[in-house]
């Protein structure tokens, strides 16, 4: 099967070796992505729900980048540093997907590579 690489420009994917989503056949795995402003910064510092907001825009762009949407996702992954804020990262979540609804995870980590950072989201998704 040919597979496929996106990028979304961030230095760390050639360095770490990894690529923002992968595409192989007609399933999309959109990596790990963190809550990162077009500046590099961390988008929404201090706001869990705007962190979320910015991870789920990101993964919105490379699924449409690869040619699907966000109503092929069926699986995503969600890594909080605290567990207090899990209302506003699910609320965050629950407007992209409610009616979509699919298979979802939400972990309580340690740490992220920021220490800024409330929220890491995972999503995979299979394309028409």
């Amino acid at each position: 099967m040919q597979r496929k690489l996106f990028s979304f420009g961030s230095p760390y994917e050639k360095t770490f070796g990894f690529s923002r989503a992968v595409k192989v056949g007609n399933v999309l795995a959109v990596s790990g992505t963190g809550p990162i402003a077009p500046d590099g910064s961390t988008a929404a510092a201090g706001n869990p729900y705007g962190q979320a907001i910015r991870c789920l825009e990101i993964i919105k762009q490379v699924i449409e980048d690869a040619g699907g949407q966000l109503e092929n996702v069926i699986r995503t992954r969600m890594y909080i540093t605290d567990a207090s804020v899990q209302d506003e990262i699910g609320k965050a979540h629950g407007e992209f997907f409610s009616d979509i609804r699919p298979a979802a995870t939400m972990v309580v980590v340690k740490g992220l590579v920021r220490d800024e950072w409330f929220v890491e989201i995972e999503a995979d998704c299979i394309l028409d």
